[in-house]
């Protein structure tokens, strides 16, 4: 459909998830709501509307239109299921039950509100704060990745073990971080800045990069990571703090981690190193 000047629509619809049937129906009813929320949410608001800031999140920035246009309907979503959500804009909503819905109900905002197609819904089942399955969806294709804790999955990564010439995705090079970043970003062979650390993230245990990073700046919450914990280490890679800390599902989203995803555990402790100085 072609839009005339100075409709700020976004014209690309948002497709179905395409999910393994193995999915636990909690994650994938979450995933099909965010989904379709994204979709419905493409069609009525223009880029400036899904971009502005309607209020600060429990994680402590600021709530995009599209954001909580998603979680809400993930929310529901949840809480039809009768399971706890823990959500990057809401924080812990507890329903009472064992079982939690870890979610980051729209990775790369920025992305999503602008039209860049790099965005993504990704949620994890913990039960008793022990993760059970993970499940990230690309939105803007419905390509999607799936694994089980404990279980190998058909994803395998690169297998790289250095962190010279390799492919590394980083966040934004942060003042207070920069040359922590410069550093990892010398030593790579190829480096990528995509705005969403869950599909760069699955990546990884994809081995289409070899190694996902931020370098130090502690910016990444539980939820920025939870889906990697499960779906890289089912891979073959490995999901390590750069200082060392222990990554935990603590909804306390005020905690921040300096995550990295890399193809093999060697990897990850070099690129930490590294960042490390």
């Amino acid at each position: 459909m072609f839009y005339g000047a100075g409709v700020t629509l976004i014209p690309w619809p948002v497709p179905e998830p395409q999910l393994a049937q193995a999915t636990h129906p909690v994650l994938a009813d979450a995933a099909r709501a965010a989904a379709a929320a994204y979709r419905e949410a493409r069609r009525l608001h223009t880029r400036p509307q899904l971009a502005e800031e309607l209020a600060m999140g429990a994680d402590g920035t600021p709530t995009m239109r599209v954001d909580s246009i998603v979680e809400d309907a993930i929310a529901e979503s949840a809480q039809r299921h009768g399971v706890n959500l823990l959500s990057e804009e809401a924080g812990f909503v507890d329903c009472g039950s064992a079982t939690t819905l870890v979610i980051d109900p729209l990775d790369g905002s920025s992305n999503a509100a602008s039209g860049v197609p790099l965005s993504c819904f990704a949620g994890v089942l913990a039960r008793d704060s022990i993760a059970t399955e993970a499940l990230t969806v690309w939105l803007d294709t419905g390509r999607s990745w799936w694994a089980r804790a404990g279980q190998s999955t058909p994803y395998r990564t690169s297998g790289r073990t250095t962190l010279d010439g390799a492919a590394v995705c980083l966040l934004r090079p942060k003042p207070h971080a920069r040359d922590e970043w410069l550093r990892v970003a010398d030593r790579a062979g190829r480096l990528r800045i995509l705005g969403t650390t869950c599909l760069e993230s699955v990546l990884v245990a994809e081995g289409s990069v070899d190694a996902f990073a931020d370098p130090g700046s502690d910016t990444l919450r539980i939820v920025d990571l939870a889906a990697a914990m499960v779906t890289v280490p089912a891979a073959g890679g490995a999901v390590v703090d750069a200082r060392g800390r222990t990554l935990e599902f603590d909804p306390d989203l005020t905690r921040r981690w300096s995550g990295i995803a890399a193809a093999t555990p060697r990897l990850a402790d070099e690129v930490a190193e590294t960042v490390l100085g």
